[in-house]
């Protein structure tokens, strides 16, 4: 069996640091794709150098927590906070989101506005995820199902990332919060899958979120398991307002730029691997 790869980095659009990483990491790295907050502060620039480089291949990070809406916060009143940013709290929240229906109204009129801001940017959607993972939740992932099917959506992320791979690299791992999500993540798999939708075998970046150092990305890819891998990372120049405290941006940059793919890794986007035949020779 073939071992296939993406590489993606996310939150393209929350900043210019985040935007000049992207480029630098694709143009003389190993990054593939990279998912877009169409709300984020620096999404404009994000979109024309998107548009400059159209072998980066592009989706769309559902902004649901931790940002600001596509809608007026008029229209979506139960989702956002008096200042207009999405309410803090993703148990909260969530919680609301599945017993209340007027907030799942709201909740569907968001996520349809931020597909219809992606489609305005006339860039070829490759795939979709949402940050912080919060596609995980049931009803964002019906929303996703549903709205990417008229948006003409063909791959998704379900963050199920394997153990024993991690284990193999860094034999005292501990994976207390990454392996809580395991059901969630095999049961969104599941539910994607049967909506026709591409998805990654497993995904890279869950435990190590922040931390993807060049030693760390380096033996993923030396350890590559068979089948279809997407590793996510967080790469920028350095910090900027509204990054995680922690966050090893530049080191991550580092390691998308020296990192070394074996030749007989296929590497693309969730769109090539949906259609073998857009894959690079």
């Amino acid at each position: 069996m073939v071992k296939s790869l993406i590489i993606t980095a996310d939150d393209f659009g929350a900043a210019r640091e985040v935007n000049d990483a992207v480029e630098q990491a694709h143009r003389s790295g190993a990054l593939t794709a990279a998912s877009l907050m169409v709300t984020g502060p620096a999404a404009a620039d994000a979109i024309a150098r998107a548009r400059a480089m159209p072998s980066l291949r592009v989706g769309l990070h559902l902004v649901l927590v931790d940002g600001r809406p596509a809608l007026p916060a008029a229209q979506i009143p139960g989702l956002v906070d008096a200042d207009g940013f999405f309410r803090d709290g993703m148990a909260r929240a969530g919680a609301a989101m599945f017993f209340l229906p007027h907030l799942r109204r709201q909740l569907g009129a968001e996520i349809e506005a931020q597909f219809r801001a992606f489609a305005a940017t006339g860039l070829p959607l490759d795939h979709v995820n949402a940050h912080k993972h919060f596609h995980l939740h049931p009803t964002i992932a019906s929303f996703l199902i549903a709205t990417g099917r008229r948006y003409g959506l063909k791959g998704a992320r379900a963050p199920f990332e394997p153990g024993a791979v991690l284990a193999r690299i860094e034999p005292n791992t501990m994976r207390t919060g990454a392996s809580a999500l395991v059901p969630f993540a095999q049961s969104l798999g599941r539910r994607l899958r049967r909506a026709g939708l591409l998805v990654p075998d497993r995904v890279f970046g869950l435990h190590w979120s922040g931390a993807m150092t060049k030693e760390r990305l380096q033996a993923l890819v030396d350890h590559l398991p068979e089948g279809l891998s997407e590793i996510y990372m967080h790469p920028a120049t350095g910090p900027y307002p509204g990054s995680a405290a922690g966050y090893r941006y530049a080191d991550e940059l580092a390691a998308l730029q020296t990192v070394r793919i074996p030749g007989d890794i296929r590497r693309g986007g969730f769109v090539d691997f949906s259609d073998p035949a857009k894959l690079p020779s």
